[in-house]
């Protein structure tokens, strides 16, 4: 098992660890450590670079089960690495995730409506609720209301529960459909203090002051009572 250092600390741009196996179909490396995040929940995977004395192996996908996918010839197992994240990629990512946190946490406050899907990209995403209607002046009281909390500069703080605690934690889930397996005996929760908890896997900043300012660019009826919001985060 990979120790995912980022689980504890979004914030870790470089790191050392050991080639403990190969993925040769993919042309990966398992390390026995590692702070790149693998991709999931809709965000992205991270990218950067694995460094043996001065070579460099471009890292250009993280898979789950951590497979490094690099470019070029496998280092032997057993080498000592030394990990270097696209660190200005990662904390855009961050920032995104966050931002995507506030947005559900004022709808659910505000509307009590449940995430239906979801996705993200770098400083954009989108997101799916449970909305009979959805009014343009609804749409701008929710823009106004996350910016609010991005102001209001809470802190995010993450936690790992024994399962069987942290299900007993109102509204943990706030998808429609629990997407945790039965298997996962643990959860990592995130919380943005006097505004949202839930459980999530995924790499935050500390503070909402660090999202910057959030728009609403665009919004879609997907159908019935599925409607799409899109956002777009600036500095």
């Amino acid at each position: 098992m990979t120790e995912l250092l980022y689980l504890n600390d979004s914030y870790l741009k470089e790191f050392t660890a050991t080639v403990v196996g190969h993925d040769l179909k993919q042309n990966g490396v398992v390390l026995d450590r590692s702070a790149f995040y693998p991709g999931g929940g809709g965000q992205l995977p991270d990218q950067g670079a694995l460094f043996i004395g001065e070579r460099e192996y471009r890292v250009t996908k993280v898979r789950r089960g951590s497979a490094h996918i690099i470019e070029g010839e496998l280092p032997p197992t057993g080498s000592a690495v030394r990990g270097v994240l696209d660190w200005e990629r990662r904390y855009k990512i961050m920032r995104t995730h966050t931002a995507m946190h506030v947005l559900c946490g004022v709808v659910w406050r505000d509307y009590q409506a449940s995430v239906t899907g979801g996705n993200m990209d770098i400083l954009a995403g989108r997101m799916d609720f449970e909305f009979e209607r959805l009014q343009p002046e609804v749409i701008d009281e929710i823009q106004k209301h996350i910016n609010h909390e991005i102001k209001a500069a809470r802190q995010v703080r993450t936690k790992i529960l024994p399962r069987e605690q942290a299900f007993q934690i109102p509204d943990l889930i706030r998808t429609k459909i629990n997407l945790l397996p039965e298997s996962i005996t643990e959860v990592r929760t995130v919380e943005i203090l006097g505004l949202d908890l839930q459980a999530d896997g995924g790499t935050h900043v500390a503070n909402t002051s660090e999202v910057g300012n959030i728009s609403i660019t665009k919004y879609k009826s997907k159908g019935g009572i599925n409607k799409r919001l899109y956002v777009e985060i600036s500095d």
